[in-house]
């Protein structure tokens, strides 16, 4: 049996300061102290923080997430602006037959309000739809998440409509929007 060869760093460049960076361990130490930081108000929007406990889960966590993300069937970016990690941006799920990507993200509290979601959305769809290995870009978030709803709309997502107590968060279902984009294969 031939060993894994590692993957080089899979990269898509937004900005000249701003990069996303494909799920490396590498950056496990400050992803998990990332988490831990913003641990509180991730929690009014996402359940798995709550269940960040070591570096070493974090860690484990990373290496899944970088074998789903070689295999195609989800792709983890970190985003990273000037040298520093500010959050996450992914496909949560790929349908590869379909070719559609579903989205999450979180960014640091301190972070937030800069636009840098919304530029590395866009740099992240146009990558995968030039490659051609997604053309539906979708986007699930919770109706009172105006900030999720927000980046949709600003990013030329259609609201395609409301799936009613779909997410399970903090002891309650939630009615979730869904979005959508289709981008045909772009070329340069």
């Amino acid at each position: 049996m031939i060993p894994e060869q590692p993957l080089q760093d899979e990269m898509i460049q937004v900005t000249p300061e701003l990069t996303l960076h494909a799920a490396d361990e590498r950056f496990v130490s400050e992803l998990h102290q990332l988490v831990l930081k913003n641990r509180h108000w991730l929690q009014h929007s996402l359940n798995w923080p709550q269940f960040v406990g070591s570096e070493e889960d974090s860690r484990q966590n990373m290496i899944s997430n970088r074998l789903l993300h070689q295999r195609g069937y989800a792709k983890m970016f970190l985003i990273v602006q000037r040298e520093t990690l500010v959050g996450v941006l992914s496909f949560n799920s790929i349908e590869p037959l379909n070719k559609a990507g579903y989205i999450g993200y979180w960014l640091d509290e301190a972070h937030q309000g800069q636009g840098i979601i919304s530029r590395c959305l866009a740099a992240f769809m146009y990558y995968y739809a030039q490659q051609g290995e997604v053309r539906r870009f979708v986007i699930k978030c919770r109706v009172e998440n105006e900030r999720s709803n927000q980046v949709a709309l600003r990013n030329g997502f259609t609201l395609e409509g409301c799936l009613k107590q779909a997410e399970f968060l903090n002891g309650h279902y939630h009615d979730q929007n869904i979005y959508a984009r289709i981008m045909d294969e772009v070329s340069d």
